[in-house]
């Protein structure tokens, strides 16, 4: 079944607002900040004109503050760590999110984006935010949809679109069955009480639904937002941002009543939430791109960034690209025979560069049978080992792809050295880019997030084609 068949029977879409604006201008009424804890830097792949940061000590969450923006992110990659250690920096960046708050009088609505496809720590990651933080709320909003990728929340169901324009349950999905996140379950409400043992029964979880959303607009979502009660998880249904649209008004007529709410989200809530205009694609012109080869890197085991690449080599002309497999069986016990495959990957990159070819570096395909900390042990070295290549790499590319969230939030912080960046909007759809700054490996070089997720079987190549020329 399509999205179009899946929608007849539902009421049209509709919105209240005239812009979101007007959203935006709320928030600096109010004196509240939007903070974005972005579990891997893909959540930045709806908005644009905003900051990331790359730690959250006090220091840097203050000087966020008093920049005066109204929504900004802190990347933990939290994804790519054990959940003890997890529990540990998101405790930490709850209490000092709170310190430089309360220093500066401002209230903080607080977003923890996640993946669109239900992967991560949840309920975990939320909960020691909160602990930290030191506020209980009365209800998480769970908002998954993405539409930029095909995700999409109907009858309290998780759909993904795949390739052929079909509707998937989220449940019956590759992504479904995540070595260290996998879950069963389709419907949100059977999806909370799964990932949450049964703390949150089914029949206990709220839900806005089309219906609600489209027939009784704001007026009727803030009748049963005002119902929540000791963090009860709410469910966004969500076909079109006029549904997000018309929760958020909901959202703040409720919170100014009093109520206080935290979003577990993807991309698209945020984009709403924060009051983000709609912009078009980034060009190389409009960037003042000079195109010349670049660097790739892709750390991704999704099938979706397999095919990708697998396009990309295809269809670049003869000397185009230089292919560089990282080898994940000569890295995978770490020491001197990881350090050295990554000193020949290198290697072989600086010398695509310098024949003018865009180096293309990718880690070997084939997914190891682990799970839980097994294989996020195995998936840690493997990710130091793509970053001591890209930071042995000693030919400054045009530009920068790294494919995968977790990937691209490593090759940036580690590799690169980035502290804080700007992001300058999308490069294709659900694609961030950002412009790294002065403290960089390569000052002013442009940087895409590039998720491992997103795209059809053809995007990466658009976007190095656009880049690179």
């Amino acid at each position: 079944m399509t999205l179009t068949e899946m929608l007849a029977s539902k009421p049209p879409a509709q919105s209240e607002l005239k812009s979101r604006e007007e959203i935006r201008l709320r928030l600096e009424k109010d004196s509240s900040r939007l903070v974005v804890v972005d579990d891997d830097p893909t959540g930045t792949q709806t908005v644009h004109g905003i900051r990331v940061y790359m730690d959250w000590r006090e220091e840097t969450l203050g000087r966020a503050f008093d920049r005066k923006e109204a929504v900004f992110y802190v990347s933990t990659n939290s994804r790519a760590y054990p959940e003890a250690e997890m529990r540990g920096f998101s405790r930490e960046l709850g209490k000092n999110l709170q310190a430089a708050a309360n220093a500066r009088g401002l209230r903080v609505l607080l977003a923890s984006r996640s993946d669109s496809t239900l992967r991560g720590h949840y309920p975990s990651e939320i909960d020691a935010l909160l602990e930290g933080y030191g506020e209980e709320p009365d209800g998480v909003i769970l908002a998954p949809a993405l539409f930029e990728a095909g995700r999409y929340t109907i009858d309290d169901i998780h759909w993904v679109e795949d390739a052929s324009g079909q509707m998937l349950m989220a449940g019956e999905t590759e992504f479904a069955r995540d070595p260290n996140f996998g879950y069963t379950k389709s419907n949100l409400k059977e999806w909370v009480e799964e990932k949450t043992r049964g703390r949150w029964k089914k029949e206990d979880v709220l839900s806005l639904s089309l219906e609600t959303l489209r027939e009784k607009g704001s007026s009727g979502a803030r009748e049963i937002l005002l119902r929540a009660r000791g963090g009860v998880p709410v469910i966004l249904n969500a076909a079109a941002y006029e549904d997000i649209e018309t929760a958020v008004m909901a959202l703040a007529e409720a919170e100014e009543e009093g109520k206080k709410f935290v979003y577990r989200c993807a991309a698209c809530f945020v984009k709403v939430r924060g009051g983000f205009e709609d912009r078009p694609l980034l060009t190389a012109a409009e960037l003042g791109l000079a195109k010349g080869p670049g660097l790739v890197a892709a750390g991704s085991y999704v099938g979706k960034t397999s095919r990708q690449l697998e396009c990309l080599f295809k269809s670049g002309s003869p000397g185009r690209y230089e292919a560089i497999e990282l080898d994940v069986n000569r890295v995978a016990s770490g020491g001197e025979a990881a350090r050295a495959e990554a000193r020949r990957a290198a290697g072989c990159a600086d010398a695509g560069l310098r024949a003018g070819k865009t180096a293309v570096v990718y880690t070997s395909r084939a997914v190891r049978s682990s799970q839980g900390k097994e294989f996020l042990d195995f998936g840690g070295r493997v990710m130091k080992a793509l970053c001591d290549t890209v930071r042995a790499v000693s030919v400054q590319p045009s530009f920068v792809v790294a494919k995968g969230g977790i990937t691209s939030i490593e090759i940036a912080r580690t590799g690169l050295g980035v502290e804080e960046a700007f992001v300058a909007g999308q490069i294709a759809k659900g694609v961030p880019l950002w412009e790294l700054g002065p403290e960089t490996q390569w000052p002013g070089v442009h940087y895409v997030v590039f998720p491992g997720n997103v795209g059809n079987d053809h995007t990466l190549k658009e976007v190095v084609d656009e880049l690179g020329g």
